[in-house]
């Protein structure tokens, strides 16, 4: 099932970076995937699980079509918890919608000062955001680490003191999980839509406004003494402990 969001949520932010005959052309392409979707949802499909309430939602807005939630769990890695370290860690793919540039807004808040921050990944916007992390005075507080193996995620996850995941309208976010799975607290922002679903403010996290001031206070709580990120790391890997590909399954498979 075609599932491409530029034809669905982000269509307006997609259709007006065309040219006048590309608008006419995707116009069309548009049109004919929402009618084969719909027809493959409402007559090839019995029972249709999604992995948010986001994607429920747009599935429903979109296609008409009612769906139940199932979260996955994270991806099969030997996470582990080796401490909490004197950095935030964001792990993402570098692309416009993950709002890296936002994390870098924030951390050259006055807020913010002195917060070393780990960036991992890969995508077209990472020249962009290096210059952007030269131009406010961040290269001494902020690595990008490119590409990170398996090996090297798991370790900077053990090591933060907490995950930034700042994406926006996720559709799940996979990074959520993986961080709660290493006992490490997430910050998120009030429109990143499915870690939303996962994220509790004052519980196993921070949720923020999407501003460079409001995320700029709840990274420096994250990095504040008192054992904060702590107990908020360690109550997210409570939450996520029924998580499992056996429970999945077992809602998958009819017997």
């Amino acid at each position: 099932i075609h599932t491409m969001r530029e034809y669905y949520d982000l269509w307006d932010d997609f259709h007006a970076r065309l040219s006048p005959q590309g608008r006419i052309k995707e116009g069309v392409r548009r049109r004919l995937i929402h009618a084969a979707d719909t027809y493959c949802f409402k007559h090839h499909v019995t029972k249709l699980f999604t992995i948010s309430g986001a994607v429920r939602d747009r599935v429903a807005k979109w296609n008409g079509v009612p769906a139940e939630v199932l979260h996955p769990p994270p991806p099969q890695r030997n996470y582990r918890c080796d401490g909490y370290g004197d950095f935030l860690f964001a792990p993402s793919r570098l692309s416009p919608l993950k709002r890296l540039d936002l994390v870098l807004q924030a951390l050259a808040q006055p807020e913010a000062s002195g917060i070393r921050c780990v960036i991992g990944g890969e995508g077209e916007e990472m020249d962009r955001l290096v210059r952007l992390s030269r131009t406010l005075g961040l290269d001494s507080r902020v690595t990008f680490t490119g590409r990170l193996d398996e090996p090297a995620l798991v370790d900077h996850l053990a090591r933060c003191r907490a995950v930034v995941f700042v994406p926006h309208d996720e559709d799940y976010g996979f990074v959520t999980v993986e961080a709660f799975a290493s006992a490490k607290p997430v910050v998120t922002c009030q429109d990143s839509g499915g870690p939303l679903e996962l994220v509790r403010d004052g519980s196993n996290g921070w949720v923020t406004a999407p501003t460079p001031a409001d995320l700029a206070r709840a990274l420096a709580d994250a990095m504040a003494g008192g054992g904060t990120a702590e107990r908020r790391g360690q109550q997210g890997q409570r939450d996520i402990a029924s998580l499992t590909w056996a429970n999945v399954v077992s809602r998958l498979v009819i017997v």
